[in-house]
């Protein structure tokens, strides 16, 4: 697995850049998903059901402030992978001391904004009946760490985008082990409850800090924290924001789809039923990393050969990780149709969740062998600058048609209304992708 640097990823055969850029990326997205499964089986076996259920109605308020961050680093590392490409260093530099003061300043507002209607946020998020004493005791540590969060967001999105994939995926490594072993010290030695697993959160967010502020301050970084770097630049500012509102937009999106999703089945079937989501949703971080890792290795080689001009190459890394990410998903998709009843047990041994759960596994995973193409796709608009498509695409699958699917179908068809949104979401997003993304090689890639 040996480390990349931004000049090797004009060069380098596509099929083995790939695999260099992925392979760290998966791992990384593996051991973080581990960590929130581990989490959850943890908060499910030593705390209760209801935990579980409660941290998934805090997800989305602490999912979109940390999206902040994310939004700032995809929107920032797009510009600097084709800086890089095009030899504009200085403008490199200059994007990414304007991404540190743009999360700083945006993330300390929302934190302050989240404290101060704390009692309204959490039951609008779904923390409702017995579930509103445990979410809020886990909402308030959390946002604490969040501007933590939302930092390291950004500099592991900019450590990938500069060719080093093998720290970003430390990144991503050291604060999921450090959670789990917190977790184990403040939930089940200390018998700090709910606190206890906020805590633990909270200590692997500042974990993960630490090691990417090491990391730019070392020599491995050829982009260094500078404080003449710092202030706003109003092109830079502008280029960020056009980009990192598709990745924000996505974020908000996700955070309305728990909001709208954890009320709707909290009517339907109560807690249970909100548990069933919260272990769904956990696989769905989770058995899909291979496929986000090849998302997030493909991001910075379209954007560097983009900036190069090198559009051949752009045009076989696009094919190329489709082919791969269709491949993973296919094998995914098989093992959870036949596994879903022994997955759900390692999460919690509440008969009625036992019963939901598995039924609900296999039609939200139903249409996965195809989402690779609708995520490819929409990276590489992202990748390459193009803002406009790339939100478009971005609030395709949950915007234009989950979101409208979840509030008509459970009329007709009640709880599974709910479930069998997911696939209908997906086939339908796979195709408008797949409309974009072939009139854009047709166009732009194999006419220059």
């Amino acid at each position: 697995m040996a480390n990349v640097s931004s000049q090797d990823l004009g060069y380098e055969p596509i099929g083995k850049l790939l695999i260099k850029q992925a392979v760290p990326a998966s791992i990384g997205i593996l051991v973080m998903s581990l960590n929130i499964l581990v989490d959850t089986i943890f908060v499910g076996n030593w705390i209760g059901s209801t935990a579980i259920a409660a941290i998934n109605v805090v997800l989305p308020v602490s999912f979109f402030i940390a999206a902040l961050g994310m939004a700032i680093g995809v929107g920032g590392s797009s510009i600097i992978s084709r800086a890089l490409g095009a030899n504009q260093n200085a403008k490199a530099c200059k994007t990414f001391g304007n991404q540190i003061t743009l999360t700083i300043l945006f993330t300390i507002v929302f934190v302050i904004f989240g404290l101060l209607f704390v009692d309204t946020l959490v039951p609008a998020f779904g923390g409702k009946g017995v579930i509103f004493e445990p979410a809020k005791t886990y909402y308030t540590i959390v946002l604490y760490g969040v501007p933590v969060l939302a930092l390291c967001m950004m500099g592991n999105t900019v450590i990938r985008a500069i060719g080093k994939p093998k720290f970003a995926m430390y990144a991503m490594m050291f604060p999921s082990v450090g959670n789990l072993l917190l977790d184990v010290l403040f939930i089940n030695i200390l018998d700090l409850g709910m606190a206890g697993a906020a805590w633990a959160t909270t200590g692997s967010y500042i974990l993960c800090f630490l090691f990417i502020l090491w990391f730019f301050l070392s020599e491995h970084s050829e982009l260094k924290i500078n404080s003449k770097h710092l202030g706003l630049d109003l092109p830079i500012i502008k280029e960020i924001g056009a980009l990192g509102f598709v990745t924000l937009s996505r974020q908000a999106i996700v955070s309305v789809t728990y909001l709208l999703m954890n009320n709707i089945l909290f009517d339907l079937g109560g807690e249970t039923s909100v548990t069933a989501y919260a272990i769904v949703g956990r696989m769905l971080m989770f058995a899909l990393f291979p496929i986000y890792g090849i998302t997030q290795g493909f991001l910075p080689i379209a954007g560097y050969n983009y900036g190069a001009e090198k559009y051949k190459r752009v045009k076989e890394v696009i094919y190329t990780a489709i082919r791969y990410a269709a491949l993973l998903a296919t094998v995914i998709f098989v093992f959870l149709m036949i596994f879903p009843e022994t997955i759900t047990k390692v999460f919690t041994q509440d008969a009625q969740v036992i019963k939901e759960t598995p039924s609900a596994m296999r039609w939200v995973f139903a249409a996965t062998p195809i989402i690779a193409l609708q995520l490819i796709g929409a990276a590489y608009f992202q990748a390459v600058g193009k803002a406009i498509p790339a939100l478009l695409l971005t609030l395709t699958r949950q915007g234009l048609f989950f979101i409208p699917l979840i509030l008509i179908l459970p009329k007709f068809y009640g709880e599974l209304g709910v479930w069998i949104a997911f696939p209908i979401s997906d086939v339908l997003s796979t195709i408008v992708t797949f409309f974009f993304l072939k009139r854009e090689v047709k166009l732009k890639l194999e006419t220059a």
